[in-house]
């Protein structure tokens, strides 16, 4: 009954928080702030398309993606060019070592452009080659997380992964063999397909244990509205009652072992994660489809590639939609995403917002310490075992929320 309520309430509010102003003339906010933010770069590409995927992506086409990478690299130093400054890189997908020397070079010019001090690379498994890891080492790149889902042939069947990335033993190997070369070698994992019983769970969960890998990111299965058919026939219905209980399989078999950087992603040492949205207050999104949030203001680049690298050319950054959030919109959204994070540090936001931050969350806060979802210890609150599963499905529904905005931008691209 909780759980319900928490995803209708968590559904209900992201619908209104996504729901961008139209026929508002969309505005990058001005850099006004000296706190080091996010570079969040968009590759768009893949070799095939995932049934499960609401990301902006198109099938791999070599002359336009490398019309799309010159453009990327333009808008970066238009970045740049307006006095933003940036610490940390993430480079998600679509595939974006699906050309490994545009991505080298787009690397290398942001690394000479700002003092950035970790960088994140998304690949797949069919790109674990030994020449594209000393590509990815030489650009600097210290954390790569691999989108794995599964290593069960089943599931990668039904997913169609298996014929793009092997089996799930060939998989597991290619990881292997990749250890050790990064920082950071993350393995991206999704629970809660119709079909994945408790063993093909533990059957996963088995081969993690069993390589060590460095930090695994246990994502539920995310459904928008326009991936909900396909999904529902290739994949099955999402079951909600088993996604809870896969997930407490998960946490037990996995929190020996790893400390929990988020209430889905499990690492062994201090690393980034891929919602690096907890870590950075402020992202920029470059590329086109990307999402950005800066100083409030939540914005997004045309998802119309063509439409993306047009405007570029013509010295523009090729903004599709804003919002600025509210006060009490900020808060809410910094309470939630740090709390995903495992930790709230009252002092942090009364430093953030002022003394009367409290009276935009206190009935929050109540209400997840009465259902025992928080507790206060220490000046600070922290998700309880309970409050983890309460705060996967607030960022499950979060994430769709998002997914469904970019079906609508994506219908409107024309």
């Amino acid at each position: 009954m909780i759980n319900e309520l928490i995803t209708r309430g968590a559904r209900r509010e992201f619908a209104r928080a996504m729901n961008f102003e139209e026929g508002e003339r969309p505005i990058l906010p001005p850099d006004d702030s000296a706190q080091m933010r996010l570079l969040y770069i968009h590759i768009p590409f893949c070799e095939k398309l995932c049934p499960y995927c609401s990301f902006n992506r198109v099938v791999f086409e070599e002359t336009l993606c490398r019309d799309y990478f010159n453009a990327l690299r333009k808008e970066i130093l238009l970045y740049k060019e307006k006095g933003y400054d940036f610490g940390g890189l993430y480079v998600g997908g679509g595939t974006p070592t699906i050309l490994m020397d545009e991505l080298e070079e787009t690397l290398l010019l942001i690394r000479a452009s700002f003092p950035i001090r970790e960088i994140s690379v998304e690949t797949n498994p069919n790109h674990l080659t030994e020449t594209n890891i000393e590509i990815l080492k030489r650009a600097g790149v210290n954390r790569l997380s691999v989108g794995v889902q599964s290593f069960d042939d089943g599931l990668l069947k039904a997913m169609g992964r298996y014929d793009k990335y092997g089996s799930g033993e060939e998989i597991a190997e290619r990881l292997r063999s990749t250890l050790g070369h990064f920082d950071t070698l993350n393995a991206d994992m999704i629970f809660n397909f119709s079909s994945q019983t408790p063993e093909i769970l533990n059957r996963d969960l088995d081969i993690l244990a069993g390589m060590e890998i460095d930090q695994v990111t246990y994502y539920p299965l995310m459904v928008s509205d326009s991936t909900r058919k396909i999904v529902e026939k290739t994949l099955g219905r999402v079951d909600y009652h088993q996604e809870e209980m896969h997930y407490h399989r998960i946490l037990k078999r996995l929190t020996p072992h790893y400390r929990l950087s988020s209430a889905w992603c499990f690492s062994r040492k201090d690393s980034m994660i891929d919602e690096y949205i907890v870590d950075y207050d402020e992202y920029a999104g470059l590329g086109s489809g990307s999402i950005g949030y800066l100083n409030g203001t939540c914005y997004a680049n045309t998802f119309n590639i063509r439409e993306y690298i047009d405007q570029i050319s013509r010295g523009e950054i090729p903004l599709m939609a804003s919002r600025h959030f509210t006060k009490r919109e900020r808060i809410r959204y910094d309470f939630m995403m740090k709390l995903f994070g495992m930790e709230l540090d009252p002092a942090a936001l009364r430093e953030k917002y002022g003394a009367d931050f409290y009276r935009y969350l206190w009935y929050d806060i109540l209400a997840f310490v009465l259902i025992g979802g928080l507790r206060y210890k220490m000046g600070a609150f922290y998700l309880t075992d309970r409050g983890r599963y309460y705060w996967v499905i607030m960022m499950r529904e979060f994430f769709i929320a998002v997914n469904n905005f970019r079906d609508f931008c994506l219908a409107e691209k024309g």
